[in-house]
This record gives C-alpha cells, structure tokens and sequence, in this order.
C-alpha cells in the first residue's frame, strides 16, 4: 500500500453515517475525490446535509487527473476480491 508505513494516515472502517464516526474519531474534515459532475452533484447534496447535520465538520473536495477518471471505488473492490 502507498501509505502503508506512514503514522500520519490511519485507515478505519465503520457503519451508519459519516458524521458519526467523524464525531467519534475526532474529525474535522471529509475529503472526497470528484471524478465527473455527477460525482460533484452527488457529493455536494451528501456535503450539504452532512452540513445541517454537524456544522463543524468541512467537506473538502479533490479533482482527481483526467486519466484516472475511469477508476472507481467498485471496480476497484471487485479485483481485491479476485486476489488483484
């Protein structure tokens, strides 16, 4: 993994909503990446609400580079799942 050996990067997984853990953990910031506009469209009304819900907690939003546009969270849990 590419941040593997770093201390300042913690991976964790959980269950409900995100404010919660957010809460839980102590986080200030949600960082999302944005592939198309629909992604913006989606993680912008998920931000807002997310907003009402706990007003303390940022949404920060990356671009990510155009060739890697066609990489997404479910393609990429079914080749782990092969063993990829």
């Amino acid at each position: 993994m590419v941040f593997e050996n770093e201390k300042k990067i913690e991976v964790s997984s959980y269950q409900g909503l995100t404010v919660d853990f957010c809460h839980k953990v102590g986080a200030g910031f949600i960082l999302r990446g944005l592939r198309t506009a629909a992604d913006f469209e989606y993680e912008r009304a998920v931000a807002q609400m997310n907003r009402v819900m706990s007003s303390e907690i940022e949404s920060v939003f990356m671009l990510t580079l155009p060739e890697h546009t066609h990489i997404n969270s479910t393609i990429v849990r079914e080749i782990i799942s092969f063993g990829w």
